[in-house]
């Protein structure tokens, strides 16, 4: 395929060279109605209204040249930046106790949360969890998904953390989607260490990670991996993988100025911020991204979006897709909360589930605007959609076609 004309809508459209969004700029993007765009070596070559369209005919031969848009929305697809999807089993006995009303950090504390999985994944076979795996993977791919992060955290020892490392890159080399792969060693102690044991594990673990892995991750929160556990780890990672945080989601934990500190493309989570957060994270290159899934399955509150985009920075939004605090990669209705729990925009949302994204693994480059030069990793709707109804109409089927 070529050419898509009789698109209803092109939204999306960025400049050449703009990575990401931030301030006033989040709640802006172009569109053209009534537009055709073409495609070439499977990326963007060019686009304009209809008025320009090339020839539409279709070319001989078994393959379609072109489609008819029939006035559906055409977008860039949907990207992840914040996933730990490759994991074994289901954690569904604790849905109950979550229900029950015991908290994130008391279930952790009974030996299940991160531990129950970690169990759980040592037991399994690397075959076994990548085909686990590769159904998630696929069911965001059919949300619409083009590009995703995905973490290792589940192992907790080194061999089962280089497994799952392996199988992440096993998943990149079979799907179209983009794939990155992040180190999450810093996740929980690992069962038989004490603290300052396990965080030199992690430490051990770097080289042999750093060969499967784009990305190193520590959870610095309140009850796992302080500020100086965070420390020592991203300055034994220094010029071998690039940071990415977990941090302040049980508790301002600090997390967001170490990450600042070591240059972290992203610090993630954010449900629990000061004001002091923001002030740490002007001027620099790392994206705040936060996770609306897990403030809806696990009641916290909901992180302060809004208040960051007005203080000029930009705001990245992410599944979270895991089996303990958000068993759930469906983008648009990350997308939907954005909007009606965080009172984004529908395009401030849309910027932050696509270009912003996209950003915080360091694929805004390629993907996450309708750019030329970018890969064609598009979504083509039923007609009458926009990005309006696609967060308020969040359950409505509206895919016709997902082209990466």
């Amino acid at each position: 395929m070529s050419l898509i004309y009789n698109i209803g809508i092109l939204s999306g459209i960025q400049p050449e060279g703009v990575l990401r969004v931030e301030g006033a700029a989040q709640g802006k993007t172009g569109i053209l109605e009534n537009a055709w765009l073409k495609i070439e070596d499977g990326r963007i070559a060019c686009f304009g209204p209809m008025s320009t369209c090339p020839d539409s005919s279709v070319m001989p031969g078994p393959d379609r040249a072109s489609l008819d848009a029939s006035g559906g929305m055409l977008m860039p697809g949907f990207c992840d930046s914040h996933t730990h999807i490759v994991y074994a089993g289901s954690r569904d006995s604790e849905f109950l106790d979550k229900i029950n009303g015991l908290s994130y950090e008391e279930i952790a504390a009974r030996g299940g949360g991160i531990l129950n999985s970690s169990d759980l994944l040592n037991r399994t076979l690397e075959d076994d969890l990548y085909r686990q795996s590769m159904v998630r993977v696929k069911e965001m791919m059919d949300k619409g998904t083009v590009a995703m992060e995905i973490k290792s955290g589940y192992g907790l020892n080194p061999d089962a953390e280089m497994k799952m490392l392996r199988v992440i890159r096993r998943i990149r080399e079979t799907v179209p989607a983009a794939v990155k792969s992040t180190f999450l060693g810093a996740h929980a102690i690992g069962r038989g260490y004490s603290h300052k044991a396990y965080v030199q594990a992690v430490i051990d673990m770097i080289p042999e990670a750093a060969k499967w892995a784009d990305f190193i991750d520590v959870f610095c929160d309140e009850g796992f991996f302080t500020v100086e556990d965070t420390d020592r780890i991203l300055s034994a990672a220094k010029g071998l993988l690039t940071p990415k945080i977990h941090a302040n989601e049980l508790a301002v934990s600090g997390g967001v100025q170490i990450g600042v500190k070591h240059g972290a493309l992203s610090v993630d989570h954010l449900e629990r911020t000061t004001d002091a957060e923001i002030e740490a994270l002007r001027g620099s290159a790392t994206m705040p991204t936060m996770l609306p899934g897990s403030s809806f399955f696990l009641g916290l509150p909901y992180g302060r979006a809004k208040d960051f985009i007005k203080a000029g920075l930009g705001v990245a939004l992410a599944s979270d897709y895991n089996p303990g605090s958000s068993p759930s990669g469906d983008m648009r209705f990350v997308l939907a909360q954005g909007c009606i729990k965080m009172r984004l925009t529908p395009v401030e949302a849309f910027n932050a589930v696509t270009l912003n994204s996209a950003y915080a693994m360091g694929l805004s480059g390629d993907y996450g605007s309708i750019t030329v030069g970018k890969k064609a990793a598009l979504i083509l709707t039923e007609p009458g959609w926009d990005l309006t109804k696609l967060a308020y109409q969040y359950q409505t089927p509206y895919i016709r076609k997902i082209l990466v």
